[in-house]
Formats: structure tokens, sequence, C-alpha cells
């Protein structure tokens, strides 16, 4: 079985976003949580980019896939 080699940081770098540890506690602080009705990809701090990523990534079953559920999970904490 394959794994990725991504991790979190990768996932906040290929958002664009502030990809240390810092920067993505930041982030989940100012955006979390977030309610259990609105799914990751639809939430309004995304870009249209971002959003399509997230998105895609769960649609997909990409290699990003787990990371993003990680995110989502954090955002939900």
């Amino acid at each position: 079985m394959e794994t990725s080699a991504h991790t979190l940081n990768d996932l906040f770098a290929q958002l664009g976003l502030p990809d240390t540890e810092e920067g993505i506690d930041a982030f989940i602080n100012a955006h979390g949580p977030l309610p259990g009705h609105i799914s990751l990809g639809k939430a309004d701090f995304w870009s249209r980019s971002q959003s399509q990523f997230i998105n895609e990534a769960l649609n997909q079953d990409s290699d990003w896939t787990d990371l993003v559920d990680q995110l989502d999970a954090r955002l939900r904490a």
C-alpha cells in the first residue's frame, strides 16, 4: 500500500497559506470551530481555488484526502 508523503504543512503550502506550525495553529484558531452543517469545502473563508482543491481532494480520493480530513477534524474540535 502506498502512503502519501505529504504533511499538513504541505497542504497549507499547496493552499497558499502560511505553512509553519504557528501559521497552521493561527488559521485553525481564526476559523474554528466549523459548524457541523457546513462542509469543509464550502466554508466561507476559502478562496474559489482553495475550495475547489479541497473538494477535488475529497471527491477524487487523492493523496491529499487524509490531510484534508485531518484539517477538517481540527477545524471542528
